[in-house]
């Protein structure tokens, strides 16, 4: 029972620094949103940094997993509508996945805090991403499906557009439909212009 506890506390204080960020959260914030009282906080954690440094640790093996079990199941495409596929589905995971969102909304927030959030905020927004992508690009390249050039700066010339709009969607949910059709619409630029049309479905 106490460990359903402290995982109900850090999964609550997840939507809590998302919210309100680190400084705006309080230790009856927390307490509240899990039916405690102030004092109960404490039989399972010292304070509002433990906490933070716990949840922060859960929400990144989460991540991890996810990123993890995604690029190992991951096929390289053999086409480029293999490719198409593949793009949205992963940008439909990440939109609508509400932990990494969490996890979006809480990197953004704290990267300026904490240097150990602005290392991962590197991480979840540039490295982690553009790194999938140029292990993909590199792979067509070899089968002829794409155009050769440098697959890291090509990696980062895709995912860096698409971060820009799935972080609008997080500043704006309303904006959804609109940001997914232009995401569909860069998509199709990209293939028409390094896909090799002998390879186009």
């Amino acid at each position: 029972m106490a460990k359903d506890t402290k995982q109900r506390i850090l999964e609550a204080s997840l939507e809590i620094f998302a919210r309100d960020g680190y400084g705006g959260t309080n230790l009856k914030d927390i307490a509240d949103s899990v039916g405690l009282v102030k004092s109960g906080i404490y039989k399972h954690f010292s304070g509002k940094e433990e906490i933070w440094n716990e949840a922060i640790d859960m929400m990144e093996r989460y991540y991890q997993a996810n990123m993890k079990a995604r690029s190992t199941s991951m096929k390289i495409p053999q086409s480029t509508d293999e490719l198409r596929q593949m793009t949205m589905g992963m940008i439909n995971f990440t939109l609508h996945d509400e932990k990494v969102i969490l996890t979006r909304r809480i990197l953004t927030q704290e990267q300026f805090r904490s240097e150990k959030i602005r290392e991962l905020a590197n991480r979840h927004f540039v490295y982690d991403l553009a790194g999938l992508f140029a292990g993909v690009f590199s792979a067509m390249m070899e089968q002829g499906t794409i155009k050769r050039c440098d697959a890291h700066t090509l990696a980062l010339a895709y995912t860096a557009p698409v971060s820009v709009l799935i972080r609008l969607c997080d500043r704006s949910p309303e904006k959804e439909k609109e940001a997914a059709e232009t995401i569909r619409r860069f998509v199709e630029m990209f293939i028409d212009q390094y896909g090799v049309k002998e390879n186009r479905p």
